[in-house]
């Protein structure tokens, strides 16, 4: 194990679990990375102290908004997008709910980050602050953001990426390093075409994170999650609305925990070795293998978005020039980086490092034993796969699939601990025997609850070390 840190960041550590032995000729090598952040500071630095105009700029060279503070700038900012659509009417409580939602966020907002309120219908409409700025928080603003709340109501269309747009537009007018997004919607993307929203998603993604919601049961799973992962937040369901308040705060609280931005993972591997996959794991599985960027001779770096005090885990899958028996090679190095600075500058240290080795042995018992974490998490990566499987099965009227792929699941389930999304199998289907995947498909299921086990089907739980 590794760790390094840098000045007000949270110190980073490394550490890696695999069978490195391979029999002659093996060419596969596995292994869990944990990643462990720990030790950061406040996310915004200390308070600063509200100017007489509310924290933004109202006046010919007066407050810079883009900074937030005369010659500084926030260490973070925060664009929150509420649904505004006319389906936010139905019931009229949800839109109530909404609300409430924001103004328990704004009240999670830590004094010195920037911040903005987007309504997002057909079109995007800042509500709070305006005219393309970002408030910075403090008493002031969020009382001010609040009682601008008030301004929200459904009615329009849904156009997702007409307010992701708008908010890498606020973003980009602040030099804060730490950028979140928090996205609700109560229904489909039916204002825009599929390839519009994902062109958009490409052009944001590594420019700002984002957390998405769906309220209610008439929006689409995929369309959520995908949002969520090309941006490198979380997706989940909040089926009744009364449940957004307690929802957005924890969202506002983890992002307000964020405290160094834009890490990559970088992987070097030696000649003739090649990255087969990199997925992260824990705590949900993301497949970052197509998001590589070149970073040198045989390197590669993947993106992983901000941390705070946390830990994850990737399950990294080399393959390596065949050997003989007794001889070894690395065949990996793991380094947490940062980008330069506009480009200038040497690059800084690695935040923190691993080793993957490759051993070659003639000990069949040796070389065949699978490392109990590399053996947890191919079983979670399985696990998320049946359920989607299954479950889109289901949908299509294959139900002798869908019963085989969700037995699967169940047994997955089982064996691997993760006692959430067992229940929510459960929900799905009847269970006859547990160890063998013996289930029946329920003939009646709640929308919501089949919303739930799609959307939290990558959710894993980590393997006792």
């Amino acid at each position: 194990m590794a760790h390094f840190s840098t000045p007000d960041a949270p110190r980073f550590s490394v550490e890696v679990y695999q069978n490195e032995y391979l029999p002659e000729g093996g060419r596969e090598v596995n292994a869990i990375i944990t990643v462990t952040s720990a030790g950061g500071g406040a996310t915004a630095g200390p308070p600063i102290p509200a100017p007489a105009h509310g924290g933004y700029e109202d006046a010919p060279g007066g407050y810079d908004s883009a900074s937030g503070r005369s010659g500084g700038s926030p260490r973070a900012a925060v664009v929150i997008m509420v649904d505004c659509s006319g389906s936010m009417d139905y019931p009229p409580t949800k839109m109530r709910h909404a609300r409430d939602a924001t103004a328990a966020a704004i009240d999670t907002v830590r004094d010195g980050v920037a911040f903005s309120v987007v309504a997002g219908t057909h079109k995007a409409v800042e509500v709070f602050p305006g005219d393309g700025r970002l408030a910075i928080a403090d008493p002031l603003t969020r009382a001010q953001a609040k009682e601008a709340l008030r301004s929200l109501s459904p009615g329009g269309g849904t156009a997702i990426g007409a307010w992701l747009l708008q908010a890498d537009l606020l973003f980009d007018s602040t030099d804060a390093a730490i950028r979140h997004g928090i996205l609700l919607t109560d229904g489909r993307n039916e204002h825009e075409e599929p390839q519009r929203l994902r062109a958009v998603l490409d052009a944001c993604a590594g420019r700002f994170t984002c957390d998405a919601r769906g309220v209610g049961t008439d929006w689409e799973v995929e369309e959520v999650t995908g949002i969520a992962t090309a941006l490198l937040g979380t997706a989940d369901i909040v089926a009744d609305p009364a449940g957004l308040a307690a929802d957005f705060t924890g969202m506002m609280e983890t992002a307000m925990g964020k405290e160094i931005a834009d890490v990559g993972l970088r992987l070097w591997t030696p000649k003739g070795a090649e990255v087969a996959y990199v997925k992260q794991v824990a705590p949900t599985v993301e497949d970052l293998t197509a998001r590589r960027v070149e970073a040198g001779p045989r390197a590669g770096d993947y993106p992983t978005g901000s941390w705070g005090d946390e830990s994850r885990d990737y399950h990294l899958c080399v393959r390596v020039p065949a050997a003989e028996v007794g001889q070894e090679m690395l065949a990996a190095r793991i380094s947490l980086v940062q980008p330069v600075p506009d480009g200038v500058g040497s690059p800084p240290s690695p935040l923190a490092q691993g080793l993957v080795r490759a051993v070659w042995t003639d000990d069949l018992a040796v070389s065949t034993a699978m490392n109990p974490q590399v053996a947890h998490y191919t079983g979670q990566a399985e696990l998320a796969q049946a359920i989607k499987q299954g479950m889109n099965a289901r949908k299509s009227g294959d139900a002798e699939q869908a019963t085989a792929k969700l037995g699967r699941a169940v047994q997955l389930a089982a064996a691997s601990g993760n006692e959430d999304t067992a229940k929510l199998l459960a929900k799905v289907v009847d269970v006859l025997d547990v160890a063998a995947g013996t289930v029946r498909l329920k003939a009646k299921v709640a929308e919501a609850d089949e919303m739930t086990l799609e959307t939290r089907s990558t959710k894993t739980v980590r393997v006792k070390k």
